[in-house]
């Protein structure tokens, strides 16, 4: 199978892998200014969380308030106090902070803060700190440091979508509303089709006029026919028709979006089974791929979101949007610790290249704020 080369870097020959040295310089480097600017535009917080860790200053360094009426200190308490007081002033001066404990303790907290995770926070710091105890350490090596663990997690699920020689190859799309799952379908297809392939899209979520409506837009831009039902038709019945029709096309590829009503799960569970057993009917091995799409903005929800899509679909695979509306984009990597499942793309705004591949290297030095 090759990868989705070629599909979010259309100049791409076909066989190219993403996420490998092969796309363009320029659109690689294009891409990673867009998402070092945008990924955290409300407060880049890990980044100045780190500034403030290593100089001393900040809430993820300050010590506790002082009571109003403090006890009497004892001894051994004074030389602690005024070490820790030493050390905030030391790394202010020096640029630097030796790290013990506290540094430790604060650095899980900021992980956690960005929406890592407590299990995969603990374990990053930890093998941070692994031989630098009692070492100073500046806000640039700790920078680098943090982001070449974030990037150990991240590179084993950065695979590009796999393609593969069948005709249709069947891409069910799942999602809650309102994660971005319409556009991203949109984009997916516009760069497919600027890529060469014929590709024909299902708007599946029947009961959202306004997801049809969106599809119609950007199958309008793309050259890309939407095959469409009256509101609150059957989505298996609509799914059936187009596979007929991508089959009787010779398309290289269907998209069907589908509904993301999670308060009632049961009806939404056999909606998808629905769906998966009529496209079955006209090829055994659909669909091919099972993308889960969702919102960065939602932080620690997307675990619960993924856990849930699993049992309700069999997820093949996400794509992240929204990275330009958080400043806890973390949530990716306690994404990729807990479950494994392949990132294949990342979107940062409404634009058609505003959605690219996931490049784990990109994506951990934005999150701590270094320079491509």
């Amino acid at each position: 199978m090759a990868g989705l080369a070629g599909v979010l870097y259309p100049s791409l020959r076909a066989g190219e892998s993403l996420g490998q040295g092969s796309h363009p310089t320029g659109s690689a480097m294009s891409f990673f200014k867009k998402l070092k600017d945008r990924m955290f535009k409300t407060s880049s917080k890990l980044e100045d969380g780190l500034d403030h860790l290593v100089e001393g200053t900040g809430p993820a360094a300050e010590a506790p308030a002082t009571p109003a009426t403090p006890p009497a200190a004892s001894p051994a308490a004074e030389p602690a106090a005024r070490g820790g007081l030493a050390a905030r002033i030391a790394g202010a001066v020096s640029g630097g902070r030796v790290f013990d404990d506290a540094m430790l303790e604060s650095l899980e907290e900021l992980l956690i803060q960005s929406d890592m995770g407590v299990d995969t926070a603990l374990r990053v710091a930890a093998n941070i700190a692994e031989g630098r105890m009692g070492r100073r350490i500046g806000t640039d090596e700790l920078k680098r440091l943090l982001a070449a663990e974030v990037a150990r997690i991240l590179a084993p699920v950065a695979r590009p979508l796999p393609i593969y020689p069948t005709k249709p190859q069947v891409v069910l799309v799942v999602g809650v509303n309102g994660s971005g799952k319409t556009t991203t379908i949109g984009k997916l297809a516009s760069q497919f089709r600027a890529a060469g392939k014929s590709v024909i899209i299902a708007a599946g979520d029947t009961f959202r006029a306004a997801a049809v409506e969106q599809l119609q837009i950007w199958g309008t831009r793309a050259g890309v026919p939407v095959l469409t039902a009256p509101e609150g038709s059957d989505p298996a019945s609509l799914a059936f028709d187009a596979m007929t029709r991508a089959q009787a096309e010779g398309a290289d590829l269907l998209m069907i979006d589908t509904a993301g009503r999670l308060q009632n799960r049961a009806d939404l569970m056999e909606e998808l089974a629905k769906i998966v057993r009529v496209i079955r009917k006209k090829d055994p091995t659909a669909p091919h791929n099972t993308l889960l799409v969702l919102d960065a903005t939602t932080g620690q929800n997307a675990l619960s979101q993924v856990e849930t899509f699993r049992k309700l679909a069999d997820v093949s695979g996400l794509v992240m949007t929204k990275l330009d509306g958080t400043a806890k984009g973390g949530v990716l990597v306690a994404l990729a610790d807990r479950f494994g499942l392949p990132i294949h793309a990342i979107g940062v705004g409404e634009q058609i290249d505003d959605l690219a591949p996931f490049d784990p290297d990109e994506f951990a030095r934005a999150l701590v704020g270094l320079d491509g």
